[in-house]
């Protein structure tokens, strides 16, 4: 096994894998052992009212039944967001100290209304948040008599470039196109851009594999590894599944693995995922193992895969 390899399962516990996830899962895992490197489990239970166990458990147990192995991580309690606090307190400070942060009052209408170029559900463009220019004196007072503000990171003027490995490269200037991004909650939960650039520095990350739909983070997180001391990890996004209800959801319950282990093999699934990701000819029943020498980018679309659920044998 090569060591300098890492690629990792990074699942949020908020609801039950779909396909697009478990497709994924298996591409990321098919990346790392391809390249004989391993396979670390990290548990993105950041928020405590979204992420239940029962969750945690199940996304472990699907990974396990498809025979996508790990060599660290879950259930180790160190792998989990929810105990990593003060990894992000401390990267949190490393910024303030390099005058990088601010606390921001704006209401998340007045975010999304200033919002440039948002990516749903994170990062949003102020440029005419009057948060950042507030003096020090007025931001005391309003830290001492106001409501608790999020806290944002003050990003440069300057354009940075991922060479994604499935998409190439991709581009974009962070004050322009991203703007200052939240990366402390109003309700003091550390935010996602912050805690998983802070995990993939920490913990070696090497090959991070996740869908087209996150490769705008990639050049904030890029962008927060290296002010924060860190080697960026090399990126491949894929392309998502799509149904008639638009990109698969844990929300809207889009093929579920609970409802797809009931009337399959792990075997006959793993063959389904493979075909539709290019690495197979046809749907046939296979063991992930078996697709370790058979994995290329060079299969894989890059256009969005669209699942017709007839069609798949789902």
């Amino acid at each position: 096994m090569d060591t300098t390899i890492t690629g990792r399962f990074a699942p949020s516990p908020s609801g039950y894998m779909h396909l697009g996830n478990l497709l994924a899962m298996l591409l990321a895992w098919l990346d790392s052992r391809a390249l004989g490197g391993r396979m670390i489990f990290r548990m993105e239970d950041l928020d405590p009212v979204r992420t239940k166990e029962e969750y945690a458990r199940a996304l472990a147990a699907d990974l396990a039944w498809l025979g996508l192995d790990w060599d660290e991580g879950y259930p180790d309690p160190a792998y989990r967001q929810a105990n990593r606090t003060a990894l992000y307190e401390d990267a949190f400070h490393t910024l303030e100290r390099m005058g990088l942060v601010y606390p921001c009052w704006c209401s998340r209408a007045q975010r999304l209304a200033a919002a440039s170029a948002p990516h749903p559900g994170e990062a949003v463009h102020d440029p005419g948040c009057r948060c950042a220019h507030t003096s020090a004196a007025e931001r005391a007072a309003r830290l001492a008599a106001d409501r608790p503000p999020a806290w944002k990171v003050r990003v440069p003027d300057e354009t940075v470039t991922v060479i994604d490995g499935h998409y190439g490269p991709y581009a974009q200037n962070l004050a322009r196109e991203g703007g200052d991004f939240i990366i402390r909650r109003a309700d003091g939960v550390y935010a996602y851009q912050l805690a998983v650039s802070v995990d993939d520095m920490r913990m070696g990350v090497t090959r991070v594999v996740r869908g087209r739909d996150l490769l705008s983070s990639a050049p904030r997180q890029a962008w927060l590894i290296r002010t924060l001391g860190g080697t960026p990890p090399a990126y491949c996004h894929l392309p998502l599944l799509t149904g008639m209800e638009g990109k698969l959801s844990k929300r809207l319950g889009s093929l579920s693995t609970q409802l797809l282990r009931l009337d399959t093999t792990a075997e006959a699934l793993t063959g389904q995922l493979a075909w539709l990701a290019g690495l197979l000819p046809a749907p046939e029943p296979i063991a992930a193992r078996r697709l370790v020498e058979l994995f290329s980018w060079d299969k894989v679309p890059r256009e969005d895969i669209a699942v017709n659920e007839t069609a798949a044998g789902l």
